[in-house]
């Protein structure tokens, strides 16, 4: 088999792998899925927010689990191995994940939108943006995006600093789109430059020589000063002298 069909293969895999999981898995924040192949089978890594749910008692949901994606998926020799996201609020399907449960229960596209926001770049993002696509308002298609701090838009920082997931969430009005892209607090632009011995340079700045205006300005606060303080003297004396 030829590596471009492989990828293919691998990819649509992962792809079967995620919308199953998607939605057995959706009460304990579904955070992605990774894939590895091993000789002694496929190694699959479940990312969520609630591991205790995920692996039931006694790891009854994982045994059933593993025995749906062996049967329907044709996998043979599934090995799962669940993983707690430590930040869900920087983990863009968790995140999307949650405000599509929030619409289902009745909650209003904007109020979701907006907490979600609040909440990720409360968590340390540096820029965070939302999207809602579909029959949000009334029969006809709209959208809404919610935007705080920075997400690049072009170019190498946009590919690999910015993390994307798209869910998609029935409602009685139609089908939904949610969209949430996140750039960490950990990203690195190229923009950014950082120089080293930075503070060394602050101390040589602070103990370097006065500039000549530096020197005058001095001379003038000195001049200023001694001129307040006789005026004061003969004031003090000539309230002693006036006392009876």
């Amino acid at each position: 088999m030829s590596a471009t069909k492989r990828l293919l293969k691998d990819s649509l895999e992962r792809l079967k792998v995620d919308e199953l999981l998607r939605g057995e898995l959706k009460e304990a924040g579904f955070g992605g899925v990774s894939i590895t192949k091993t000789p002694m089978g496929t190694q699959i890594t479940l990312n969520t927010m609630r591991p205790g749910r995920v692996i039931g008692k006694r790891g009854q949901n994982i045994k059933d689990i593993s025995t749906r994606i062996e049967s329907e998926l044709g996998i043979q020799n599934p090995q799962i191995a669940v993983v707690e996201v430590e930040f869900p609020e920087l983990d863009p399907h968790i995140m999307a994940s949650r405000i599509a449960m929030a619409m289902e229960r009745g909650v209003h596209y904007r109020r979701a939108l907006f907490w979600a926001s609040r909440r990720i770049m409360a968590a340390g993002a540096k820029g965070v943006e939302i999207t809602a696509r579909g029959k949000l308002r009334s029969d006809r298609h709209t959208f809404e995006i919610v935007r705080e701090g920075f997400i690049p838009k072009a170019g190498y920082p946009a590919e690999t600093q910015v993390k994307t997931a798209i869910v998609h969430v029935k409602l009685k009005s139609g089908m939904v789109g949610i969209k949430v892209s996140i750039v960490p607090p950990d990203a690195e632009f190229p923009d950014k430059v950082t120089l080293e011995g930075a503070r060394e340079i602050s101390q040589i700045i602070e103990k370097a020589p006065l500039t000549s205006e530096e020197i005058l300005e001095e001379e003038k606060e000195e001049e200023e000063k001694e001129e307040e303080e006789p005026n004061a003297n003969t004031e003090e004396e000539r309230n002693k002298r006036d006392v009876p």
